[in-house]
């Protein structure tokens, strides 16, 4: 291989890197596993030179200037950025849902420290986002994206014209996910709301009764009890949002060669 071809790889598998690794280094659920960020980066930055290999006409580069190389990396860069983006709403879905279901329940003030990003969490928010995550890599949610990425890069090649965000399927995958994503959390949502009820009618009858006291206690017992049916019924919907997630990436963004 001569040099100016070596060169032109290398840069290939650069620039195409900062497509593939933000969504490695970036994205839930791959930043819930207990793995450093640094490998994530680098794994990315292999699976960008698998794809070079496997899609060279797509991944060739015609100008190698610096005013085009730079134009080329920030297109990478914006279409990394879309593909976070989908699954950062995706997982922030679940965590509204479950910070949602904290403040019901009473656990309002309580929020853990994730050990794999080092960010306060919603304790059940949490339970989602790792539920989520498992049911992710349980449906081959990681081979469908690899797929998802290498068919980006045939319909958006690295020398293609300028890519634009397509906002009304953004809004549309973004109104979906955050309707599934209280789906998941939705009965403990309504058990909770009916017991709020039947303790304030409770208060009305009996007002010497401590009801804030009593329905901390109440609430965190009924929550405790609902959660495993609600993990249970809910797989199917987690899976549906990962599925969900998928599908939309190539919709969000709009290639104008």
């Amino acid at each position: 291989m001569q040099p100016p071809e070596i060169l032109a790889w290398v840069l290939s598998c650069a620039l195409l890197s900062l497509r593939v690794s933000p969504v490695f280094a970036l994205a839930p659920p791959f930043t819930l596993t207990r793995v450093p960020a640094q490998f994530r980066l680098l794994f990315g930055v292999a699976i960008a030179a698998g794809l070079v290999a496997a899609h060279p006409a797509a991944a060739a580069l015609g100008d190698l200037g610096p005013g085009a190389l730079v134009v080329v990396a920030a297109r990478e860069l914006f279409l990394g950025a879309i593909f976070v983006a989908a699954f950062q709403l995706m997982f922030a879905a679940l965590y509204l849902a479950g910070r949602t279901l904290d403040i019901q329940a009473g656990f309002g003030l309580a929020l853990l420290l994730d050990p794999t990003s080092q960010a306060q969490t919603p304790m059940i928010g949490t339970f989602f986002a790792y539920a989520a995550a498992v049911v992710f890599f349980a449906m081959g949610g990681p081979g469908e994206l690899l797929r998802i990425l290498g068919a980006s890069l045939e319909a958006v090649p690295l020398a293609a014209g300028q890519v634009a965000l397509a906002l009304p399927r953004l809004t549309a995958f973004i109104a979906t996910v955050f309707v599934a994503g209280f789906g998941v959390g939705g009965g403990a949502i309504l058990c909770l709301f009916l017991a709020d009820l039947a303790i304030a009618l409770l208060s009305r009858t009996v007002p010497q009764m401590n009801v804030l006291i009593l329905g901390l206690q109440v609430k965190t017992l009924i929550l405790l009890l609902i959660l495993p049916a609600v993990f249970g019924v809910a797989a199917a919907l987690l899976a549906r949002m990962g599925r969900m997630t998928l599908e939309a990436l190539p919709g969000l963004m709009v290639s104008h060669v």
